[in-house]
């Protein structure tokens, strides 16, 4: 399904970084995790709120190094969160990308794919990989109080009270991965960044993560995980704040014997405070842009020469 009936390679000016990585994605097409495959990348935004600047960045960045690369550009619609999750959150996605003038191949709901969520889930509950868990917020609040915990990426880990215990499944609960159990079947890994090089997976600083939840289906990790691999994606363009959550990702694909993708994580846009743009931090949306009157691919031009609006650094 495609966007407009354009195919992206009839794009013009390309995101410089983005177009010299996709260049060298498609020469290094006879080596690395991503070898023998045609590139795919994606952009995968959440219908929870308005996109903004670093979106339309991020977009921007994964349609212009499919491009260069001679390759395809998914759009996937992150929308398994059914209390957050609006339609008109998704057509409103649709005109602003559409707007900035980029077009994609093939477009994807994760909302039809819960199947495939369910799925993953099962073979990690055979492995005894995952475990049921009925804490609540304050549950966990009064454990961290009683017991010390390592801080990860997130904050204080899990602290396991739930680990080794007889659950009522009668009661609300969520599946955590077991981690100690999940690097002693994966082993050793490592991962491939385009600009960072060769990582060392850590994955254990995250403890014991929900993979899925109470209120809704798959964790954005393991539907993620899932769904790359599903849509053949071998580059994964994303920005940086999410750099440190690969080797998690990398742990669920050894897992469930998923294909291993290359890495790209680009450099976020900032607000006057210097903190990444966000929905949470309400930062202006790309309607509201839009509204002013503004040309799309004239901002999306400018985003590609460097040029950011007042007030936002790279």
């Amino acid at each position: 399904m495609t966007s407009s009936g354009q195919n992206i390679q009839d794009g013009g000016p390309l995101l410089p970084e983005a177009a010299d990585l996709g260049r060298r994605a498609a020469q290094d097409a006879v080596r690395g995790p991503a070898a023998g495959r045609p590139v795919v990348t994606r952009f995968a935004p959440s219908p929870n709120g308005a996109l903004h600047i670093g979106h339309a960045y991020a977009a921007i960045a994964a349609h212009d190094f499919a491009q260069a690369a001679g390759g395809a550009f998914l759009l996937r619609i992150e929308d398994i969160d059914g209390q957050r999750s609006r339609a008109e959150h998704i057509e409103m996605i649709l005109a602003d990308l559409h707007w900035l003038g980029l077009t994609w191949d093939a477009i994807i709901y994760q909302s039809d794919r819960t199947d495939s969520y369910v799925s993953a889930l099962e073979q990690l509950r055979a492995a005894g990989l995952i475990y049921r868990c009925t804490c609540t917020r304050s549950d966990i609040a009064a454990a961290l109080k009683q017991r010390p915990v390592r801080h990860g990426p997130d904050g204080p880990q899990y602290p396991g009270t739930c680990k080794g215990k007889a659950i009522d499944t009668s009661m609300p609960h969520c599946w955590r991965l077991d981690m100690a159990a999940a690097c002693q079947v994966a082993g050793q890994m490592t991962w491939q960044d385009m600009e960072a090089g060769a990582q060392d997976a850590n994955p254990a600083i995250f403890g014991d993560v929900v993979l899925w939840r109470k209120d809704s289906p798959a964790s954005y990790h393991l539907a993620a995980t899932v769904d790359d691999a599903a849509g053949g994606i071998t580059h994964v363009v994303r920005g940086r704040d999410l750099f440190a959550y690969t080797g998690l990702h990398r742990l669920i694909q050894r897992l469930l014997a998923l294909q291993e993708p290359v890495y790209w994580h680009h450099v976020l846009i900032r607000d006057t405070d210097g903190e990444k743009l966000s929905k949470s931090r309400k930062s202006e949306g790309l309607r509201v842009i839009r509204n002013t009157g503004i040309d799309g691919a004239d901002l999306a031009a400018s985003l590609r020469r460097g040029e950011l609006p007042l007030g936002m650094s790279r």
